[in-house]
């Protein structure tokens, strides 16, 4: 396991990771100027009565963004926390994204993280607010929601934050489509050999990873990079797990609490998560 640990303000969960099976549904579609990036999102899938889904977006605008970037703590209670809020002027132009989509109070609610580019040219990333960021021209999504599971916002005991977990959820509808898992990663398990006992504990011999968002403990790339901070905020751009390890890649964007935005495939063994990381993965 990695050598980096945070302690975290309350009692580690026993079970490091919570992940429920259920059937994938594919859905692409263009989330529409002028209203909320949480109220897009929610209007395509509400429809079709998903409960969690990961999204990847890509191409489109922002105009207003409101965004968070990661931070260290300074309460002396958290193990991590978000800076203050960023809301730059003009038109942002999204790059890529991923978002989870779920519930938290009874309502929609989204988890994002994305790189896009300011109007003067500079590229930025971190946390999109959900509700006070609006769309400004045309995102194309591509959802892969789960029949059967809920995913679920709710105060987390051992991090004192609110995060997303899968819950199961009943489903009547008789769907057919690919076995597919939510799942959530608890902070200081490395995601890449996490991801592995998620595939053996449902028997899946392989699986596609679809979106996937969290934060990682700096991180640690196959090509000898690093990135030494403790907050960073992460979305998934490629994955393959093998329940064995053969097969398995994990590719990730990052930004850090200093801007610096890196990518590439991760170390297996070696990068721990920080806070959380949500994930789908579908069977092959």
């Amino acid at each position: 396991m990695p050598d980096r640990r945070l302690q975290q303000p309350g009692p580690a969960a026993a079970e490091r990771f919570d992940s429920f099976e259920g059937i994938g549904r594919k859905f692409q579609f263009m989330l529409q100027p002028g209203l909320s990036l949480n109220e897009a999102v929610a209007s395509q899938l509400g429809t079709a009565n998903i409960r969690a889904a990961a999204l990847v977006l890509e191409g489109g605008a922002f105009a207003p963004l409101h965004y968070l970037m990661p931070a260290h703590s300074t309460d002396g209670y958290h193990a991590a926390w978000y800076s203050e809020t960023f809301s730059p002027a003009g038109e942002m132009l999204l790059q890529e994204g991923n978002v989870t989509f779920g519930e938290r109070n009874g309502g929609p609610f989204i988890h994002c993280h994305a790189i896009w580019t300011e109007p003067a040219g500079r590229r930025c990333a971190g946390h999109i607010l959900p509700h006070e960021t609006i769309i400004s021209q045309p995102i194309h999504a591509t959802a892969w929601g789960v029949e059967g599971v809920r995913m679920v916002s709710e105060p987390d005991e051992e991090t004192a934050f609110t995060l997303f977990h899968p819950v199961p959820a009943q489903t009547t509808a008789g769907y057919r489509g690919p076995r597919t898992v939510i799942a959530r990663v608890g902070p200081n398990e490395d995601i890449t050999q996490t991801l592995e006992a998620i595939c053996r504990k449902h028997g899946y011999a392989g699986a596609i990873l679809h979106g996937g968002v969290g934060s990682l403990i700096g991180a640690r790339y196959a090509d000898g990079r690093t990135v030494d901070d403790i907050a960073t905020e992460v979305f998934v751009t490629n994955g393959f797990v093998s329940a064995d390890s053969t097969d398995t890649h994990l590719e990730i964007a990052m930004v850090d609490t200093m801007g610096n935005i890196t990518s590439g495939s991760l170390l297996r063994g070696d990068n721990p998560v920080c806070i959380t990381f949500e994930l789908c993965l579908e069977e092959t």
